[in-house]
């Protein structure tokens, strides 16, 4: 019984406002006579009513406005009934056709003055009831605008009063479950689609798949099964596909969150988010649920600048401690997490009973490659031999994503192939059709020459088909110049029938037309790659290359053999000498020799002036390494790097120098990460690196003797398909008394001079004086540039050895207080 009086309150508040405006409205149109309602605005009015009663400055400015556009129809509607309208009033109301001529009853006043009197039940009704009684009336002669104007008013705040008596909830508000009914079914994907990932399938069906088809197991035996399982890995190695092809094996309801999803800009929305999607979890047991890019909503809370970070996590941990078997009625509810920066995310969540297991994903070998194009390629239509090993062979460092997207480029290769041979044969058919046409006009012109000369249409006639034969040849050359896709699209408007798709398919030559397209994932992440260098480049240094074998080829390609003789540690070399003996190219060609992933070091390119950035540095440099396994990490220039530790030190360089000796031989693993350093200052490299277990082996690269740089000199020239002359004698360079202590460096800038006197002398014979200008333009006749002995006899009078012979005996002397 509350409610109806409150209403009643309410309405009879509403009403003496009413009555009170309607008052002071009258009393301004007393104060300025001469004007009718329609003279005066609802601002002015509003203006004036305030001003004359001060209690009105206290009310909504809202209920003013409503109160006065109803005192002014309500008064204008009382000026039309008894006759007081203005002339334009008058005017309109004659003009009006469906107005009817009824006797003056004074009906509206009477309507107005019930309305003060009465206390209804509720104001909607009685505007309604008043408004149907006036307009039922047959002696109406005001504005149906007006009437209009107070039903569509009176109508909205009706709905708007019974829409919050109702509390009916409106779209925004609805649940986000009857909102979006989001489907949970399992992936139409299988682990059968995936290739060279045996290892990892085997992992996920044990920690996963047992427990969500057989959690019987692990109730007569009481072991609690894992909770969750967190795949790291590069960017585009199919955490997210193999976490779907799983759920589709399973068969089990799959929540997939992304999980910047889940943070919203509302206090607690996040949150809330996180337990619907585990209590959704719990109704739906058993099922999976997967969140992707997980290290987005889980940073470290001591590094978090917001609460709400903290807060997420914090909430995420608690949903993840309360999936007991308990507490889903026996049934298991697992999470997979994928991410691709493992050490981002806050620790509390990578411990037992949260994410159980961490599976890395790490870049694919030789082998795996060849598993996946296999996967790849097997719903495409190939023709012709495929050799899926040289292909993997040739695709170091591709991630399932880039082998994929080579595919694709290859499909792509296909299709401009045929392209060109479709838009070839269209347009040799065209030409032969052309030059029929052309004869056949040539005859037809010649014909009526000689027969009706004199005769003017004919003679029109003529000149209109040789300006026909003339564009239909400018079109043609105009069609030949435009690409072949596009000329193929200009023919081959309408859809391709069978016989002409029939021969489209992709060939082993179109990957390798699409390879140079591709730039895998790891060299643009800055993971490690295959160098192309191979031991062709490398003239010479056969010991090194044999102790280089022995320390990484051979454990890298057979790792048994060394295992079988209780060799696990992967061991370390350290290559020094003079500059230019060629450190960084035995590198490169080791790690081409044993196919290991290579990644490349300039020492103080880790160097950062921030505290605790180079460490930092060199600790991401071997967890990439770690996901490229087998890999090779090569510190060139390693004194810069690793400097000996005195009192001199500055205490950054020393924590810099003990990080990367803990990731040597620390607690963290390093199996199958091979190091290499460089440098030609190993005084100045501190000695606790230089002990057994890291670079335990120490290779000197001297300065080549003449045998030796006649083999570099043949390696140099085959490389680079330098051109030579008959005359030029090899052997009798590196023998030459110039070339002492010429180091590998020093003979490749010999031979790069040499071809540039031959350029001087061939071509640019006025370069002295300052004309750049090619005397002879390079001909058919003229192809072949060789360089002579004269070339080589005057460019080693401007290349002179970058080592000296003081420092040659420098290094000797360094090589042998090292060896002892």
């Amino acid at each position: 019984m509350a409610r109806p009086q409150k209403n009643g309150k309410k309405n009879f508040v509403t009403q003496s406002l009413d009555s009170k405006i309607s008052k002071l409205v009258h009393d301004l149109l007393n104060e300025r006579p001469g004007r009718s309602v329609r003279d005066i605005t609802v601002f002015e009015t509003l203006k004036y009513v305030q001003s004359h009663d001060l209690s009105l400055q206290r009310m909504k400015k809202i209920l003013l406005e409503k109160s006065i556009q109803k005192a002014l129809v309500l008064i204008e509607a009382d000026e039309i009934e008894n006759g007081y309208a203005s002339n334009n009033s008058v005017v309109e109301i004659q003009n009006r056709t469906d107005l009817v001529e009824v006797e003056d009853s004074n009906a509206m006043n009477n309507t107005v003055v019930n309305l003060w009197n009465i206390k209804p039940a509720s104001k909607a009704a009685t505007a309604n009831e008043s408004l149907n009684s006036v307009t039922e009336s047959p002696k109406k002669k005001y504005s149906t605008v007006a009437q209009e104007a107070v039903i569509k008013n009176e109508a909205k705040e009706n709905k708007e009063r019974t829409r919050k008596r109702t509390k009916e909830p409106s779209i925004s508000g609805l649940n986000k479950r009857q909102k979006v009914d989001k489907d949970r079914s399992p992936p139409n994907a299988s682990l059968s689609q995936l290739g060279g990932m045996d290892e990892i399938i085997t992992d996920l069906l044990e920690v996963i798949g047992i427990p969500i088809l057989h959690p019987e197991i692990y109730l007569s035996t009481g072991v609690e099964p894992p909770r969750g399982v967190l795949l790291h890995g590069p960017p585009g190695c199919g955490k997210t596909t193999i976490a779907n092809c799983l759920a589709g094996d399973l068969k089990v309801p799959f929540l997939s969150v992304s999980a910047p999803s889940i943070v919203s800009g509302m206090s607690g929305e996040s949150e809330k988010k996180i337990r619907e999607l585990f209590e959704e979890a719990r109704s739906l047991a058993p099922c999976l649920i997967f969140l992707d890019e997980i290290d987005s909503i889980t940073p470290k809370r001591d590094g978090a600048q917001r609460e709400m970070e903290k807060r997420i996590v914090a909430q995420l941990l608690t949903c993840i401690d309360e999936l007991s078997m308990e507490k889903t009625n026996n049934k298991p509810v697992i999470i997979i997490a994928a991410t691709n920066r493992p050490d981002a995310i806050d620790p509390a969540l990578r411990r037992a009973g949260r994410f159980d297991r961490e599976i890395c994903l790490n870049v694919p070998s030789e082998e795996s490659r060849g598993y996946i194009l296999k996967s790849i390629t097997k719903n495409l239509k190939i023709s012709g031999d495929f050799d899926y090993k040289k292909l993997a062979k040739m695709t170091p460092g591709y991630v399932g994503a880039d082998l994929k997207a080579l595919a694709t480029a290859a499909g792509l290769a296909a299709i401009k192939r045929i392209f060109c041979s479709l838009s070839a044969a269209q347009n040799e058919t065209e030409s032969k059709i052309e030059d029929v046409e052309i004869m056949d006009i040539d005859d037809i012109n010649e014909q009526k020459e000689n027969n009706e000369r004199n005769e003017n249409k004919d003679q029109n006639h003529l000149e209109t088909q040789n300006i026909l034969k003339e564009t239909k040849k400018k079109s043609l050359d105009d069609t030949t110049q435009l690409s072949n896709i596009q000329n193929f699209l200009l023919k081959y408007s309408k859809p391709l029938k069978a016989h002409e798709l029939q021969g489209l398919s992709v060939e082993f030559d179109d990957f390798l037309t699409a390879l140079p397209t591709i730039q895998p994932t790891a060299k643009r992440e800055g993971f490690a790659t295959v160098p192309d260098v191979t031991w062709s480049s490398v003239g010479a240094l056969s010991k090194v290359r044999i102790e280089l074998h022995m320390s990484i080829v051979q454990p890298i390609k057979r790792p048994e053999l060394y295992e079988r003789v209780g060799i696990t540690v992967p061991g370390g070399v350290l290559l020094w000498g003079p500059p230019g003996c060629g450190k960084t190219l035995l590198a490169k060609a080791v790690a081409n020799e044993s196919h290991a992933n290579f990644i490349s070091i300039k020492g103080p390119e880790l160097l950062n002036k921030y505290v605790g950035e180079s460490e930092k540095a060199v600790r991401q440099v071997f967890t990439r390494a770690r996901a490229s396994v087998p890999c090779i990490i090569f510190f060139d220039e390693l004194d810069a790097l690793i400097p000996k530790r005195d009192a001199s030190l500055s205490e950054s360089s020393s924590r810099v120098v003990n990080t990367l000796l803990t990731e040597l031989d620390g607690l963290n693993d390093r199996k199958g990460i091979y190091v290499i350093g460089a440098t030609n200052r190993p005084d100045m490299i501190d000695p606790a690196m230089l002990r057994p277990g890291r670079l335990d082996k120490t290779l000197f690269i001297e300065l080549p003797n003449s045998v030796e740089r006649f083999d570099i000199l043949k390696a140099v020239i085959r490389t680079h398909n330098t051109p030579l002359s008959k005359d030029v004698d090899l052997e009798r360079i590196a023998n030459d008394e110039r070339c002492k202590n010429f180091s590998g460096a020093d003979i490749a800038a010999l031979v790069r001079e040499a071809g540039i006197m031959t350029l001087k002398k061939k071509f640019y014979t006025n370069i002295s004086k300052g004309d750049e200008s090619i005397e002879k333009e390079l001909s058919d006749e003229e192809n072949e540039i060789e360089v002579t002995a004269i070339d080589f006899d005057n460019a080693l009078k401007n290349v002179k050895p970058s080592v000296t012979e003081s420092d040659r005996m420098k290094y000797k002397e360094l090589s042998q207080t090292l060896d002892n």
